[in-house]
């Protein structure tokens, strides 16, 4: 933090005959607080309390402005548009669909194949996104086959978290550590994509275990699985050619752009631009508008500008110096040790993270640990505690039913499809199997970076 900005905030909040860093903190609190009693919007909390800590005089508007990660943004708003544009080919439904029939129907089978599906759509596009696709296929199948419908939604709740655990575009922390701090996504997909896949694999047989016995289904049932067509959810195949050509482009220009220093957030942006361009070819001006305002529906605002309050209410607290003490006392426990750095940040961000929404954790501890970069020796020293940061908090989301917002999302589908998932209901079985994952990514940062 520098002189100016310390000495800007202070004069500012002096006003209020308050100290900048008691009002920050206090803000920063009050927020997460209310954030976590769900009793109000979550985008509107953020909101109010980013406008109170530039109305405070905590940062001034061009400091909240600054504070804003737009990478972070761009590269949500692309994906949610290149993903709207490829739903309406039926290229979801359709593999859904052909997986259960490849394992005729069987219900464990179509439970394993849809955590598979999801954790793979959730490392390549987003978990947020990915849930709201195949949920609602998943709750089609389970209502065919009259067999209990809440281990396919927890069972996805754990996988769209694990999958998105493996990429910088596959959950919300990813992207926002992956922004602020330039790593790429095939340094994501190398470091992260291999304890993912470890932890899926574990998951498998351990979901077996919880509910093999009880998901059976007649023939009857199983024969109208069976009957579907899954062709006939492909709706639209030219359209179907352009998404999937588009978004395998934009995947390989993430890894292409990152020689080049082209940020994520301007490569999804430009393939969303160039995705509505070539699906707009043929049609009048006015049909190009509606198309346009077809994908621009299904962008989830809310979700952006949740992250711009935020990003300012985190900005708050940094101009103030909380984070810069708090670094400080992180540094003071380790040691200076970066493997117990690592470790600690690893456990501190499961534990957090299934206690609240990983989000707003993530974006408060990515300053912290900047902080820690000198005391641990440098940028290299600190690499392996970002991996555990995006480790604890994208695994650590299982933890319970608030712990990410791809819980949130599934939650909010399977209640209004009348199978409303109790938070005590699901910690029973996410908190102890998060646990498991920790321990399975502890052994995995201990012998990747320190043995």
């Amino acid at each position: 933090m520098s002189a100016s900005a310390t000495t800007d905030a202070a004069t500012h909040a002096v006003m209020f005959g308050m100290d900048p860093l008691w009002l920050s903190t206090i803000l920063l609190i009050v927020s997460y607080v209310v954030l976590l009693s769900e009793k109000f919007n979550r985008t509107v909390v953020a909101l109010i309390g980013g406008g109170l800590v530039i109305i405070t005089g905590l940062v001034s508007q061009s400091q909240a402005i600054a504070a804003v990660d737009f990478n972070t943004i761009a590269l949500l708003t692309g994906m949610m548009i290149i993903v709207a544009i490829t739903r309406t080919s039926g290229v979801f439904e359709f593999v859904a669909i052909w997986g259960a029939k490849k394992v005729k129907a069987e219900p464990m089978g179509i439970l394993i194949v849809l955590s598979i599906v999801t954790a793979v759509f959730s490392a390549f596009l987003d978990n947020l996104t990915t849930v709201l696709l195949v949920v609602p296929v998943a709750l089609l199948i389970v209502e065919k086959l009259k067999v209990n419908p809440y281990p396919f939604l927890i069972s996805q709740i754990l996988a769209s978290n694990i999958g998105g655990t493996a990429t910088l575009i596959g959950d919300p922390p990813n992207i926002l550590i992956g922004s602020a701090t330039g790593l790429s996504f095939m340094q994501f997909i190398s470091n992260l994509g291999p304890v993912s896949l470890m932890v899926l694999i574990v998951m498998v047989p351990i979901f077996k275990l919880l509910w093999g016995k009880e998901l059976v289904a007649t023939d009857e049932a199983r024969d109208s699985i069976m009957r579907f067509r899954e062709v006939e959810s492909i709706t639209d195949m030219r359209l179907l050619v352009m998404s999937l050509t588009v978004l395998a482009l934009v995947i390989a220009g993430f890894v292409i752009g990152e020689h080049y220093h082209i940020p994520p957030g301007t490569t999804a942006m430009f393939g969303a631009a160039i995705l509505l361009l070539i699906t707009s070819f043929g049609l009048d001006n006015e049909e190009q508008t509606e198309k346009l305002h077809q994908a621009l529906i299904e962008v989830e605002w809310a979700a952006l500008l949740f992250f711009v309050g935020l990003f300012i209410i985190v900005s708050g607290v940094e101009h103030a110096g909380l984070l810069n003490i708090l670094g400080q006392e992180l540094m003071d426990f380790t040691g200076g040790d970066p493997m117990l750095a690592a470790i600690s940040t690893l456990w501190l961000s499961a534990i957090v993270s299934a206690a609240v929404d990983n989000i707003p954790f993530v974006a408060t501890m990515i300053p912290l640990v900047e902080s820690m970069e000198a005391g641990l020796g440098g940028a290299d020293a600190l690499e392996p505690v970002w991996w555990s940061l995006a480790l604890g908090a994208c695994l650590g989301g299982n933890g319970s039913l608030v712990g990410a917002a791809a819980n949130v999302m599934v939650s909010g589908i399977s209640e209004r499809a009348g199978y409303p998932i109790s938070f005590i209901r699901f910690l029973k079985i996410g908190l102890p199997l998060m646990a498991m994952t920790i321990v399975i990514a502890n052994v995995y940062v201990y012998f990747r970076y320190f043995f």
